[in-house]
C-alpha cells in the first residue's frame, strides 16, 4: 500500500499516477475503479480517464460491498446506489441506507449515528422505509 504505480491505457499512455492516489482496490479499470485519494484518504470511484464520479460509502474499513449488483455511494453527505459498472442507479438522497437484501434496502432521510456499548457504529431514525432496486418506495 502506498507504493508507486500508474494506470495506463492500451496505448501505453499514463492516465492516473500515484501522485494523486494512495491505494487502488483493483489493478485494472474496465468501466470504473475505486481508489483511496492521497490528500484526503477519501474512497472515490473514478472513470477510465481518472475523473472522480462519486465517493464510495465506507463500510467495514473499506469500500461498501456489492450486494445484489448495487453498492452504496455518497455525494454531498447523502447516500445513493451505483451498479457494478459505476453507473448511479439511485441518486444520493438518503441520510442512512442499508445494502440491498432480497431486492429491498431500508433507507431514511433523517438519522443519526452513534456507537453502541461494543463500539459498533449504529444508526437510528424514526422514519425508516423500504425501497426497491430502482429507488421506488415500497409500502
Amino acid at each position: 500500500m502506498g507504493d508507486d504505480f500508474a494506470f495506463v491505457n492500451r496505448k501505453g499512455d499514463t492516465i492516473i499516477t500515484s501522485e494523486k492516489i494512495y491505494y487502488t482496490f483493483k489493478d485494472t479499470i474496465t468501466t470504473f475503479g475505486i481508489v483511496l485519494k492521497k490528500e484526503t484518504y477519501d474512497l472515490i470511484g473514478i472513470n477510465r480517464k481518472g475523473q472522480r464520479i462519486f465517493e464510495v460509502y465506507m463500510y467495514d474499513n473499506g469500500p461498501d460491498y456489492i450486494s445484489e449488483g448495487l453498492f452504496r455511494i455518497k455525494k454531498n453527505g447523502k447516500i445513493g446506489f451505483a451498479n457494478e459498472n459505476g453507473e448511479i442507479i439511485i441518486k444520493p438522497q438518503f441520510e442512512c441506507a442499508s445494502s440491498f437484501e432480497n431486492g429491498i434496502a431500508t433507507v431514511t432521510y433523517d438519522c443519526y449515528l452513534y456507537y453502541d456499548l461494543d463500539n459498533h457504529l449504529r444508526s437510528k431514525s424514526e422514519s425508516w422505509f423500504k425501497i426497491d432496486k430502482t429507488g421506488k418506495r415500497i409500502e
